[in-house]
């Protein structure tokens, strides 16, 4: 049986914003998928978990979605996580899990404005998950020099985490199609989050 081939996208926190991984198959449909014994989904709130991000949890479900999928690529916002990117690199090769720095705002500027393309045309799909929704809804375009953007939330309580992790799973599977990764079907329905 083959496996289903995805992108990954992580963003990472310790103990205040959100923990969050996103997955991009190659027909662009987004989703996010569940870990563990319990089927949890891949999004950690600190706060549920005693305040801290749990990571072994985190690097369990990393293990659980490279075996169950055919991962291309994992783009990983490193901040607080890179030892941890490291050992994935490691373990999974660093032509897979790749380091993608969310604060540079040239790159990032470009990620989003594919991602806000491809969400609008209706070439990038999704679950629908509500986490990411709200996340999504959150985010604020905050403006940078030379008609740029980068994202930022509204308030400390609003995250983006999520959103955040949605963007890396795109540019990862953008970057992968780019590369010749090519789509076996494409679903046909869109939601705009």
């Amino acid at each position: 049986m083959t496996r289903q081939r995805v992108c990954i996208g992580f963003d990472g926190s310790s103990s205040d914003d959100w923990t969050a991984i996103r997955i991009e198959r190659d027909d662009y449909w987004q989703s996010t998928p569940t870990y563990g014994p319990d089927g949890l989904p891949t999004i950690w709130d600190p706060s549920s978990w005693g305040g801290s991000v749990p990571r072994a949890d985190v690097d369990a479900a990393v293990d659980e979605l490279f075996d169950r999928f055919d991962v291309e690529r994992m783009y990983c916002d490193p901040p607080g996580w890179q030892s941890e990117i490291d050992r994935w690199a490691s373990k999974y090769g660093d032509d897979h899990v790749i380091e993608w720095p969310t604060y540079r705002v040239t790159q990032m500027h470009a990620a989003l404005d594919r991602f806000v393309t491809d969400l609008t045309t209706g070439l990038l799909t999704h679950d629908g998950c509500p986490i990411t929704a709200t996340h999504v809804a959150n985010a604020r375009k905050l403006a940078r020099p030379g008609d740029k953007y980068i994202l930022g939330k509204p308030n400390q309580n609003q995250k983006i985490d999520v959103a955040m992790a949605s963007v890396l799973a795109h540019e990862a599977a953008a970057d992968a199609h780019a590369s010749g990764w090519v789509s076996a079907s494409k679903d046909s329905y869109a939601y705009i989050f």
